[in-house]
């Protein structure tokens, strides 16, 4: 493999697989809240904030972390105010206090806090207005959940993020195809990647287990294995089913994301440590199988974008089935048609929001690549020609992304309008 390539692999990896503490949306708010509160002298007297409708509909109906059972794009954005640590990027509410809840309800209540939906923006985008009587602060976070983009002081330009737009940028996920993903997870040094992933394995087998000791939300992950017992293929989904209950209803647990996404970090991820434990592997084949899970999985994400109406739920669960797969000894080819029997049946699952049922979304997403590999084992697939599927995966990849980006655009922007229109009615 090309040392660039090999670079750009790694570089992905260590920008995509990071800690986040709650649901991403939630905290992208607190975590922008923050950082403008960090170039703000004192405590304003008033703060708008400006949302893309993916943000609103990812944030109505989960809990915040470390909130005191908080909801609402209020109370993220004031609590980060209040007692975020911008340093701590997607971690931001981890040292908040209950006086800092506190503060927070008395703010809420007050009207400390407008919400406003921004048309015409990119799908994540946030915008951060702070007011005091002599001075202002405006902050931008657009295009990922930590990236800043744009900040103001006083009307005066102080940090402006033009990388994206700037003549011969190049996103190193474009370098992204299957046979190289293979060819990388293959040689890769474990010097480079074993830490990445050793905390990955960690943080969501944690939270995993949180969910399944605990009742959190619909208890989908504990309904599983209540109700199908706990063969291999039970627990793959109800340990990655369990995280994103624990995740959605408040957790205080941190998890390593995916694409921007705690859900998604967990469904490319859980499903292949469980069966890695019950083939009894080795951690080095385990992690190896963690780089597939999660570069397929990116893969397929950056023909999507981090916030559609495509549940992401489904690429992450792709990855899955191409981890799982790979780990089994599986060839090119028949990671091709894991990947592709999984999207031939799930694809186009829609997301209306993060939320409770998320698990279920997930629990079903992973029993669609799990069943993916078992057709796949007995050489069954999906053909070229029937529907989205085509010759080569890389071209049905591209169509479940353009699918997702292009296709379902108008069906995320009736989902907005109902849950927005259903928020302004309570």
């Amino acid at each position: 493999m090309e040392n660039k390539v090999y670079q750009a692999y790694l570089g992905i990896l260590r920008k995509e697989l990071v800690p986040a503490l709650g649901c991403t949306e939630p905290i992208a708010l607190a975590y922008a809240a923050a950082s403008a509160k960090s170039f703000y002298d004192g405590m304003p007297k008033s703060m708008h904030v400006f949302c893309s409708g993916n943000v609103i509909k990812n944030v109505k109906s989960v809990t915040i972390p470390n909130s005191g059972n908080l909801h609402g794009i209020e109370a993220a954005v004031i609590l980060g105010l209040i007692g975020g640590d911008a340093k701590k990027g997607l971690e931001v509410l981890e040292s908040v206090t209950r006086e800092d809840q506190k503060k927070t309800k008395r703010l809420l209540e007050q009207g400390f806090c407008t919400c406003h939906l921004q048309a015409e923006v990119e799908n994540l985008y946030i915008r951060i207005e702070l007011f005091g009587q002599h001075h202002s602060t405006k902050l931008i976070v657009a295009g990922q959940h930590d990236h800043i983009v744009l900040v103001e002081k006083d009307g005066r330009k102080i940090f402006s993020d033009q990388q994206e737009k700037s003549a011969g940028f190049c996103d190193p996920r474009e370098l992204l195809n299957l046979k190289q993903i293979l060819e990388f997870a293959d040689t890769c040094k474990m010097s480079d990647i074993g830490n990445i992933i050793a905390s990955q394995i960690k943080m969501n087998t944690a939270i995993a287990m949180e969910g399944l000791k605990h009742p959190y939300g619909a208890e989908v992950g504990r309904t599983l294995l209540k109700a199908y017992g706990k063969d291999i293929k039970v627990r793959a989904r109800a340990k990655a089913a369990a995280g994103s209950d624990a995740r959605m209803n408040g957790c205080c647990l941190p998890v390593v994301i995916n694409s921007g996404s705690g859900n998604q970090g967990m469904t490319c991820s859980l499903p292949v440590i469980e069966y890695a434990r019950e083939w009894g592997l080795s951690e080095e084949k385990l992690i190896r199988s963690l780089v597939v899970s999660n570069l397929v999985a990116i893969h397929q994400k950056k023909h999507i974008g981090n916030l559609s109406a495509f549940c992401g739920a489904v690429n992450a669960a792709c990855g899955a089935g191409a981890g799982i797969a790979y780990m089994s000894g599986a060839s090119y080819e028949e990671i091709t048609h894991t990947i592709e029997n999984t999207l031939g049946n799930a694809g186009g699952i829609v997301c209306d929001g993060a939320k409770s049922s998320c698990a279920a979304k997930i629990a079903s997403a992973v029993d669609a690549a799990i069943m993916g590999y078992t057709l796949e084992k007995e050489n069954h697939h999906f053909m070229p020609g029937e529907g989205l599927i085509c010759d080569d995966v890389e071209e049905t990849i591209q169509n479940f992304g353009i699918v997702g980006s292009q296709g379902m655009k108008e069906t995320d922007e009736t989902i907005m309008r109902l849950m927005i229109k259903d928020k302004q009615s309570k």
